[in-house]
């Protein structure tokens, strides 16, 4: 295999991942992939059930979570409320690595919440150690840099956080669900990975198992957001692509970039978190 899933949500991030673990882990299987990511928004709480039924199905499991990222985490601005976060993907590479990750969700929960578990640049700084990240999805501030026509600025903060992860421990994600803003930013993301020296990787943002499981997905955001289907103004997934895809299907949609998806799975095997579970 070449690829694995570094970016994937299960039912822990709740109202918003349709992606049960045992279905989930068995599809992996079935497609023939021996490692697998879970990356719940802003929570750990999937991980112990996430990593015991991977390791029973022989897949090697990569803890990880998107975190929400804000200017000030002790600072509340009424008028950005969500807005005001970014996402990024953090995945353990090492057992200091995951205790880390665990600091900085319990910060974001405790210290930083408002609208959303957030944590700033300086919690990060303060926390980086074993932790491998990547640029996540449009709602990353790369993206929203690059969209907002900001290339310089991007590549400023794409060197940042080179730095502050260390040299081989920051990546620049690609996506393509078939989005207009991500067929925008994509060749603008590769322009950054090639002004910086910073590498790809490829990635599908999973929030479910199969295409046919969107519209359980849409129902799950409904209840999120207190809409309804038929509200025409409610929050919804523009795409039918959030799904765990083949290996195949992601070479079809980034054949121009094989080493963004052979570098995924290089990844997931640098992630070597054990846990030891014991019995009283």
């Amino acid at each position: 295999m070449a690829f694995a899933h570094l970016h994937l949500h299960t039912e822990y991030s709740l109202l918003d991942g349709a992606n049960r673990i045992g279905p989930l882990l068995d599809r992996v299987k079935e497609l023939g992939m021996d490692a697998c990511a879970i990356t719940d928004h802003g929570v750990m709480y999937g991980v112990i059930d996430f990593y015991t039924e991977a390791k029973k199905r022989g897949i090697h499991p990569v803890i990880g979570c998107e975190v929400y990222v804000c200017d000030n985490m002790d600072e509340h601005n009424a008028q950005l409320g969500m807005r005001g976060t970014s996402h990024l993907i953090l995945l353990c590479e090492t057992q200091e690595g995951y205790r880390n990750l665990t600091h900085l969700v319990s910060e974001a929960w405790t210290r930083g919440y408002y609208y959303r578990p957030r944590i700033d640049m300086a919690c990060l700084r303060k926390y980086a150690k074993g932790l491998i990240a990547s640029s996540a999805c449009l709602s990353g501030k790369l993206d929203k840099l690059l969209l907002d026509g900001r290339f310089e600025d991007a590549c400023a903060h794409a060197r940042e956080m080179e730095a502050l992860f260390g040299k081989g421990n920051y990546f620049i994600e690609l996506m393509d669900h078939g989005l207009e803003d991500e067929k925008r930013v994509l060749p603008e993301l590769v322009r950054v990975s090639e002004a910086t020296g910073i590498p790809l990787i490829a990635t599908n943002d999973c929030h479910y198992l199969r295409r046919e499981d969107a519209e359980a997905q849409e129902v799950l955001m409904c209840i999120q957001t207190g809409k309804t289907l038929d509200d025409e103004n409610r929050m919804r997934m523009e795409s039918r692509e959030l799904y765990v895809k083949s290996e195949d299907e992601m070479k079809q949609l980034f054949a121009a970039w094989p080493d963004a998806l052979a570098r995924t799975q290089e990844i997931a095997h640098r992630c070597q978190v054990e846990f030891v579970f014991v019995v009283f």
